[in-house]
């Protein structure tokens, strides 16, 4: 079940209005609208309305429950499963609060089987820890029913990358929040240098839900990050290190277990207004397109990154083509770590036999890599 929105005090008459806009853009299936009032001041005010307008973001109908709700538990279970079940174990930690203990266990029964029955239906999902944190948010705030198709949803259109065969999907989103900081303030860029952005890891790949610790804060976060593009929870992280600036500057450049350690933890409080306004001034003034170095141009056209860059395009999007491009990003990867090993051990073969042989060797792996 959902649970009931955290917000207490009454609405005040702007957010009144902003609730019949809201519900009337979730009517008409007006997105351009929609995204605007999720990302403006305040989001979608509270999780009754949430509840009408995240499906119409992320393209779910009504139709999808009761199929998923019925079919799941037939089909063959999927390898991950006994993982889901160590991480459900976890779950629900810092809210709702003050929930029985037998409340909470049912929560955790209803969590798994919403990720497990999204993992039986579209088997060729990869699980990944923490994305139980993500999909603990869409079922509190959506309930059991209506969060199986938008778990689908949001798996195989809008964090697909993140749910490979390998974890390799993810290195060109870490690789965009230096791009990104690069951009907007070149010295804070140089003075990060030696970092590699691992930092960004956990909080991007579960859009924020592992970090955040505030119900309210998360489900508001959701609405912005819902009403977006993939890349945005990159440019919010490069948002927040800028943000962070003064204070990453009084640690030397040579000392990169401080700088970690900052940059691995969100600030508390976090002003989420003030930051996702920061975010989108970044995004327009820096569009991905127009970011330095080659991070960007070398983005798989099958990358969530570039899938759901055009909005229109986005809303058109199916489980089967999500389904088809995640095949392609897999043969993808496929191909480059095929590449890798290749020329590495043409690289030990060369050194083994030296010159003549190794020659042949690299002839034989440029034959093998023009194939592939």
């Amino acid at each position: 079940a959902a649970v009931p929105s955290w917000r207490e005090a009454p609405l005040s008459e702007t957010e009144r209005l902003k609730v019949l806009q809201i519900l009337s853009a979730s009517r008409d299936r007006n997105l351009n609208a929609l995204r605007d009032l999720a990302t403006s001041e305040g989001g979608l005010i509270e999780d009754e309305v949430r509840r009408t307008a995240w499906p119409v973001l992320l393209g779910t109908n009504g139709d999808q429950q009761g199929a998923a709700q019925s079919e799941w538990k037939l089909l063959p279970k999927h390898k991950d499963e006994d993982q889901v079940q160590l991480d459900v174990n976890r779950a629900f930690v810092y809210y709702p609060e003050d929930e029985s203990t037998k409340r909470t266990d049912a929560r955790k029964q209803e969590l798994s089987n919403v990720i497990v029955a999204v993992l039986r239906t579209h088997p060729m999902l990869h699980y990944f820890q923490g994305y139980h944190d993500i999909v603990q948010v869409l079922l509190l705030v959506l309930g059991a029913d209506a969060a199986v198709p938008a778990v689908a949803q949001l798996s195989l259109l809008r964090i697909r990358d993140f749910m490979l065969p390998t974890m390799k999907g993810t290195e060109p989103h870490l690789q965009l929040v230096p791009t990104i900081i690069h951009a907007v303030d070149p010295g804070l860029y140089k003075h990060l240098s030696n970092m590699q952005p691992f930092f960004a890891l956990a909080a991007t790949l579960t859009l924020y839900a592992h970090d955040i610790e505030e119900y309210g804060d998360i489900a508001r976060l959701f609405d912005f990050l819902l009403a977006s593009a993939a890349v945005t929870p990159l440019y919010l992280y490069a948002a927040i290190v800028i943000s962070r600036k003064q204070e990453l500057l009084d640690f030397e450049a040579d000392e990169p277990e401080m700088l970690y350690a900052v940059l691995s933890k969100l600030p508390k409080p976090l002003d989420l207004d003030e930051l996702i306004q920061q975010t989108m001034a970044i995004f327009r003034a820096h569009p991905p397109e127009s970011l330095p170095g080659m991070v960007w141009p070398q983005v798989s056209s099958n990358s969530v990154l570039k899938t759901t860059r055009d909005p229109r395009a986005l809303s058109q999007q199916t489980l089967s083509d999500g389904e088809r491009m995640f095949e392609k990003q897999a043969a993808e990867l496929e191909r480059a770590e095929f590449r890798k090993r290749t020329v590495l051990q043409m690289q030990q073969l060369a050194r083994h036999y030296k010159r003549p042989a190794g020659l042949t060797g690299i002839a034989i792996a440029v034959a093998v890599l023009a194939y592939w």
